[in-house]
């Protein structure tokens, strides 16, 4: 699932870098409840949410046109 995906990428750079829930969800301005259910795969985070996430991790969100074999 995509947004088991996301949870794991986000909770994975956020301990790399040592950043605490509460801290992060702080620096991109978001509820830390969000982030906690974002890392954990639940809910249903827009992608403003994500986006947010991303650029304080230094991560970029893509969406690509899959080619078709």
């Amino acid at each position: 699932m995509l947004v088991n995906t996301i949870g794991v990428s986000i909770k994975n750079r956020r301990k790399e870098l040592g950043i605490t829930q509460p801290h992060l969800a702080e620096l991109a301005d978001v509820s830390t409840n969000t982030l906690y259910k974002i890392e954990r795969g639940q809910g249903n985070p827009s992608l403003d949410v994500i986006t947010k996430l991303a650029e304080v991790l230094g991560m970029e969100f893509k969406l690509e046109v899959k080619m078709k074999p």
